[in-house]
């Protein structure tokens, strides 16, 4: 069983906790994930180590509710306990000094951004962060991600704080004034990373993303996370889950991520039917 040590509601539906997990803590690295299991009758979902405390022995995770499983999770409290945890998995970030990066994020995919980001600024990369979202209280982890950055720029599609506009404006913004920027992160919603990752390869930018298939087992034998890029088969549970944005085929990847939605829909309804009100979410 692995405590949840503190808990706490960042934005709509979106959940911030950390959880006691010592032997995870004191092998993770940014890029990498984690296999969660709230209790016995859940699912098994992949959630990103947002953060890690060796010392205290504690790790941090950061997400949605989605479905059934994200709403399980969500209706726990400090002191009580995830049931399963596997990690750390994947294939942690190549982090180095390239000089200056773009890192861009959106939604709850900023926390996958933020642990690369705090390692590049450590390495002493000049760092640049965008961060989007459709409204100002969706961007989350702004003071988080401004202590680790040179500029942060925000986008809001309504201009309810920062420039009013999409992630993909700014980078171009940033690079029409003269920044060179010498390599770039896209991590969000799928339909973001792509249209980042199509920016920055216009703008001249290596760009990585980071992949969030249906998973299961996270360790390559189920295969059900298999993306195709540079036209070849991989498994983002350990071959990623980055990779090269320009290389991803992005209709495949978007297209698998919607097969099981109308499941999903209806694992949810039952569950708001056993529980009742669900509107505290």
């Amino acid at each position: 069983m692995f405590a949840i040590v503190s808990k706490r509601r960042i934005a709509p539906k979106e959940y911030d906790i950390w959880v006691e997990a010592p032997r995870i803590a004191s092998h993770a690295a940014p890029g990498q994930f984690v296999v969660v299991k709230p209790d016995e009758h859940g699912e098994r979902i992949p959630l990103t180590i947002a953060d890690f405390d060796r010392e205290k022995g504690q790790i941090r995770l950061i997400f949605q509710v989605v479905g059934k499983t994200t709403a399980t999770m969500a209706a726990l409290k400090e002191g009580q306990a995830l049931q399963d945890i596997s990690g750390p998995l994947g294939t942690p970030s190549e982090v180095e000094n390239f000089g200056t990066v773009l890192m861009v994020g959106g939604g709850v995919g900023i926390a996958a951004l933020f642990p690369i980001l705090k390692d590049l600024k450590k390495k002493g990369n000049r760092v640049i962060t965008i961060l989007g979202g459709r409204t100002a209280d969706l961007v989350i982890m702004k003071d988080e991600c401004a202590q680790w950055s040179d500029e942060l720029i925000i986008t809001t599609d309504d201009g309810s704080e920062g420039m009013k506009g999409v992630v993909t404006d700014a980078m171009r913004a940033v690079v029409q004034r003269g920044e060179k920027v010498d390599r770039c992160w896209a991590i969000g919603p799928s339909i973001m990373m792509k249209f980042a990752s199509q920016a920055a390869v216009e703008l001249g930018i290596p760009v990585w993303v980071s992949l969030n298939p249906i998973m299961i087992d996270g360790t390559g034998m189920c295969g059900c996370c298999r993306v195709t890029v540079d036209n070849q088969i991989r498994f983002a549970c350990v071959d990623g889950p980055e990779f090269d944005g320009a290389k991803v085929n992005w209709g495949e990847f978007m297209n698998r991520l919607r097969q099981y939605r109308d499941e999903e829909k209806i694992s949810y309804d039952k569950y708001a039917e056993e529980v009742g009100d669900l509107s505290w979410l």
